[in-house]
């Protein structure tokens, strides 16, 4: 690299925004904080109005979502995350349903503007190559395509592979911060849960392919695939869950179709362990949402184990991931991407796994969504469902023969219920169904 940075300050860096603009913030662990926090203050003073916050899920403080910025700033999120969830459900925030693989796309396409791109990236290399880091996702697509783009150079962010790198040409403003990324911790699984993993573990087959989101069951899945061989990765995102199967060598990607002997994945939200798990890391390839989220991509790849979860299905297998009732929760996300991937993948498996009930211990299973709920997968997606009560594969059964093997996985509390509110729907002939069916 010849020339050496010109950096400037965070509060410098934010006055190219102007009334009406779009911004897009980097993803997870990645938003700038430092950026966020110049740009609320600008806000507060009323220097502009109207201005419009676009991003994924985040983490960390999202102040831009008060109610005392309203007229002053307008997040439309891409995902609703627990840090503007409240604001968002009392419809100071809103949110743009839109699949996770088409979030590049609002931008490629022009339907969404981006005036300005607020991201991070870790420090140059000597031929002037900057990484995106743990936040690849739509972000790359908005560098593309914005009128200015603000880089936050942060020694902690890694030098990821794949799409991540960008050149100093293409950053138009760069601010030094050094802020540790925001890590996310999850709980260990409880019994419900390794139940749920301990049934989804026994559909994965070695050398599948997998997709798993965060939390508590991924996590109790991983936990139960030490004796499998030639697991791959190509997934939206993933946690420290899989670095114990990468050291192990049970994930090495031997089984890949395409990109053989790589992590795919799109953006990370996990410990420092992860996020130094991908630093220099040729074994891991950061890519466009556009590429890790295409159900034709995804595909190509045989057995691909997709595992997602949901807020609500109902006994027909509609699935509602996003809303409860009609308050947005989170949001359609990868979901069907990877239903609709893995069902296409020579082998694969698409498997809806959750609790049969709530923390409340209400059934998570109804006969018919709460009203509002919005239907994130259809019926016709649904193939394997878990709950911690069994696995049961839905994939070509009728209507009916879908309520009786979806009642067999609910809480015991509820099966009556929902046996009876099947029994109103289908008529007298679904008890036969129930007792001949196998």
């Amino acid at each position: 690299m010849n020339n050496p940075i010109k950096f400037t300050t965070a509060e410098e860096a934010v006055k190219v925004i102007k009334s009406g603009d779009h911004i897009h913030l980097s993803s997870v662990a990645s938003a700038p904080q430092c950026l966020i926090k110049a740009m609320c203050e600008r806000g507060a003073r009323k220097e502009f109005e109207h201005v419009h916050i676009h991003h994924l899920h985040t983490e960390g403080p999202a102040p831009y979502a008060a109610p005392e910025f309203e007229g002053i700033f307008q997040l439309d999120s891409f995902f609703v995350g627990g840090n503007v969830r409240k604001v968002t459900q009392s419809g100071y925030a809103d949110y743009i349903p839109v699949f996770l693989s088409e979030t590049q796309k609002l931008y490629r396409s022009g339907v969404l503007p981006c005036n300005v791109a607020m991201i991070q990236v870790c420090p140059p290399d000597k031929h002037g190559y900057v990484s995106l880091g743990t936040s690849v996702d739509a972000t790359l697509a908005a560098v593309e395509c914005a009128d200015t783009v603000i880089a936050v150079v942060n020694r902690h962010v890694p030098r990821s592979f794949g799409d991540a790198f960008l050149h100093l040409s293409q950053i138009d403003l760069f601010v030094e911060d050094d802020t540790p990324l925001e890590e996310a911790h999850f709980s260990v699984p409880n019994e419900v849960e390794t139940a749920i993993g301990k049934y989804c573990a026994e559909l994965i087959e070695d050398g599948a392919c997998l997709q798993m989101g965060i939390g508590a069951i991924p996590n109790a899945v991983l936990a139960q695939l030490g004796n499998h061989k030639n697991l791959g990765i190509h997934t939206e995102m993933f946690a420290d869950g899989v670095l114990p199967l990468v050291e192990s060598g049970v994930i090495n990607g031997a089984n890949k179709a395409i990109d053989k002997g790589k992590m795919v994945s799109t953006f990370l939200m996990g410990s420092q362990k992860v996020y130094d798990f991908i630093d220099n890391n040729p074994g891991v390839a950061m890519m466009d949402v556009g590429y890790t989220n295409d159900p034709f991509i995804i595909a190509k790849n045989p057995k691909v184990t997709a595992i997602n979860s949901a807020l609500q299905v109902d006994l027909t297998g509609q699935i509602c991931a996003d809303s409860l009732g009609t308050k947005f929760y989170s949001g359609v996300g990868g979901q069907i991407d990877f239903m609709y991937g893995a069902s296409r993948s020579e082998g694969g498996k698409a498997i809806l796994a959750m609790p049969s009930v709530t923390n409340k211990g209400m059934s998570k299973i109804a006969n018919t969504l709460t009203e509002g709920a919005g239907v994130v997968t259809t019926r016709a997606h649904m193939h394997w469902f878990v709950t911690e009560y069994g696995a049961v594969d839905l994939y070509g059964k009728s209507m009916q023969e879908r309520a009786r093997l979806i009642i067999s996985v609910a809480h015991p509390d509820h099966r009556e219920e929902l046996d009876r509110a099947a029994f109103e729907r289908y008529g007298s002939h679904h008890a036969y169904i129930k007792m001949t069916c196998k």
